[in-house]
């Protein structure tokens, strides 16, 4: 099983990222299942969110809190601690929204690109990150996911940047 947890505060679509991962892995395959799903505090905008997204080749049924990641993506450089890095299985990364380089992690000015964009979140840049550091979904899967979650007037300036983070990443 693949696990991603997602940390972002409320209003970033730290959680909208971990569904649309979960969409792109299944679009192509009945042996694919995923679950994504949020953990939070009292709700209010800028309170840290998680969500978590697991991937597998057989119904995901364990709905606990990931306890052990393939990738930890923070889309808010101000969540990331140096104990994260415990949260990691072998070989896992960590992939930050930040324009400082972070030890034991690979960082991205996500802000950057989604600012070309003129979107007001990193979710969907933070998820092209993802994609082009592993190879757990295809690009053509995750524009799909953006189609079909997103609405039709946001979607080609997340896709747009979705595409360029990955670009961006592979580098």
């Amino acid at each position: 099983m693949k696990e991603i947890i997602w940390l972002g505060r409320g209003g970033q679509g730290a959680f909208t990222a971990a569904k649309l991962l979960g969409a792109a892995y299944t679009i192509d395959s009945r042996e694919k299942y995923a679950l994504a799903f949020p953990s939070f505090g009292p709700e209010r905008r800028g309170a840290p969110v998680r969500a978590f997204t697991k991937l597998d080749t057989k119904p995901v049924v364990d709905r606990s809190q990931t306890e052990k990641a393939d990738y930890i993506v923070i889309l808010d450089d101000t969540l990331y601690s140096p104990q994260l890095q415990e949260l990691l299985k072998d070989n896992g990364q960590i992939i930050v929204n930040s324009k400082k380089i972070i030890d034991g992690a690979l960082t991205f000015d996500a802000e950057g690109i989604a600012a070309e964009f003129r979107l007001p979140t990193v979710n969907t840049v933070m998820f092209g990150l993802l994609i082009g550091r592993s190879d757990i979904v295809t690009a053509e899967n995750a524009v799909e996911s953006i189609k079909g979650y997103m609405p039709p007037k946001i979607q080609e300036r997340n896709i747009s940047a979705l595409l360029k983070a990955k670009e961006e990443a592979v580098k």
